[in-house]
Order: structure tokens, then sequence, then C-alpha cells
């Protein structure tokens, strides 16, 4: 799925959800604790349970890591189990010295035929740019994520004037500092388009997502930090939509363990629907 076509399905929707599978085997309900393909159950009946109130699912690939070969089976599984009709994120957080990059492209967007996969950034352009390369597939890279350990160097401040790729000519049209990730953001944005790049912003982080959007006013940002961790999605919708929708906003825990009994299913379909019915009063309203 390209970005054109998820624009289609959000706007068709009225939704911009992703629903994130983060299933952890200690918290699969007790009657399936028990059962030979568990995880995968739990998985299959959750994207059943939500598939008509969100566009996404971003399947966190450590949970199923942990799990050793049987792990990458059931991830397997899931991802072919998930409707064409939705987009499909790994969210494996992948980036290393170009050959090695171009692996994981490889194993996520070919092998296991992800649209999209989640990538850090610091090891600099090499690292990403296997990822780029794939027609019709979006590279997430993390830019200011919602964990308190974005303060030991995502938000650190590069004065400028000490900095020898900054051009002192320019001071005069703006602050004489900058946070690092600030330059992440718009040095990454230069190495591809819209159309392939999206950005990870924190839904706890605001003002800073509405100072983002005025920097990327046309990029995709997925957002997490909706729901468990206390972002609030009408703020969130506020400062961060765009003429294309430009968000989506995913919820993990909130979703996929609304309830830890039989009925977890029920219950995820239940605060997907609510998401889902906000958001397109959200859209309705700024769009």
């Amino acid at each position: 799925m390209n970005r054109q076509q998820l624009i289609q399905e959000i706007y068709s929707k009225g939704s911009y959800l992703c629903v994130g599978l983060d299933t952890d085997v200690t918290k699969l309900p007790l009657h399936l604790q028990s059962h030979p393909h568990g995880v995968f159950e739990f998985n299959k009946q959750i994207i059943d349970a939500t598939k008509d109130h969100c566009v996404s699912y971003k399947i966190n690939t450590a949970f199923f890591e942990a799990m050793g070969v049987k792990g990458w089976e059931v991830l397997q599984r899931t991802v072919e189990y998930i409707p064409a009709t939705h987009f499909t994120i790994a969210d494996a957080k992948r980036g290393d010295i170009g050959n090695t990059s171009a692996q994981y492209a490889k194993t996520f967007f070919e092998v296991y035929g992800f649209d999209a996969v989640t990538v850090a950034p610091y090891m600099g352009e090499d690292s990403i740019r296997p990822f780029l390369e794939y027609e019709d597939k979006v590279t997430i890279v993390l830019g200011l994520t919602s964990n308190k350990g974005s303060e030991d160097f995502e938000q650190l401040l590069i004065h400028k004037e000490h900095d020898p790729l900054f051009d002192a000519s320019h001071l005069v049209q703006g602050p004489a500092h900058e946070f690092l990730y600030e330059r992440v953001l718009k040095t990454v944005a230069s190495w591809g388009s819209v159309d392939n790049l999206m950005f990870v912003v924190g839904a706890t982080k605001v003002d800073q997502l509405e100072h983002i959007r005025n920097m990327l006013p046309e990029h995709f940002f997925l957002v997490p930090g909706v729901g468990a961790q206390g972002g609030s999605l009408e703020e969130v919708s506020k400062v961060g939509l765009n003429k294309d929708a430009g968000l989506l906003v995913n919820a993990s825990r909130a979703v996929i363990y609304a309830s830890g009994g039989e009925d977890f299913a029920e219950a995820a379909q239940r605060v997907a629907k609510e998401y889902s019915v906000e958001m397109k009063q959200q859209l309705e309203v700024r769009l």
C-alpha cells in the first residue's frame, strides 16, 4: 500500500487509527495461554474485531523475536492475515551500516511483505538509504519519541555558531540553536520524499508536534503515546492533521488489552470504534 492508497483508506473510513500488536505472551487471556497457537489466535481475533475501525497495524517485532523461531513464524502468519486494505508496519527500529541495513530492508519489505518499517537515524544516511530505495514502501524514521530517555539525546541543544555545518550568515533568520531532533528531521526529510518517508512523533510531546508539523507540513507522522501513555487524541489531531490527514495515531495496550478475559476481542472492538468515531469527528472539524 502506498501513500495515496493510505490516504484513500483514511478518508473512506474516517479513521487514522493504527492498532499496535504488541502481543505479550504473558498477557494472553487465560483461555489462550494453553492454546497451541495462542499468540496467533489472539492476533487473529484482534484483527477481526478492529479491522473496520482502523487503517493500519503496527507489529512490534520484539515481542515475536523473543519467542525464537516460533515467534518469526507467528509474525509471518499475522502479517499475512492482515487485510490488504490495511497499512502494515514492522516496528523493528532497525538501522546499521549500509550492507546490513540492506538485509534488514529485504527482510521486512520482501520476505515478510510489510508496507513500512521503523528505523533509527543516528548512524546517518547510509544506514537509511537502503530502505528508501524500495518503490511503494515507506521508511518511518524516529523523530521525537515519547519516552523519558528522549531527553538524553533527541532534545539536546545544538549551538549553531559552534557547528561547522551551520552557515553563520543565517543567524539573523532564526535562533542561534536548534534541538538535535530538529536537525534529524530536516536532514532526513531531504533524503527522501513525502511518499517514502514518515516520522515518529510522540503524542505526549504536543507542543513539539505542532512545531514539527510546521517544519514538515506534508509528511505523515506515526504518533504513539495515545491511550495508555496519556496522550490526547484531540490535542494531537488539532496540531497534527494536514490536508491529507497526515497522521497515523497508534494505540496498542489501550486496544488489545482492553480486557484480559474471554471478551478481549469485543473489548478491543469497542475501544477501536471509540477512537475511530472521535477521529471521524476530528477530520470533519479540522479538514
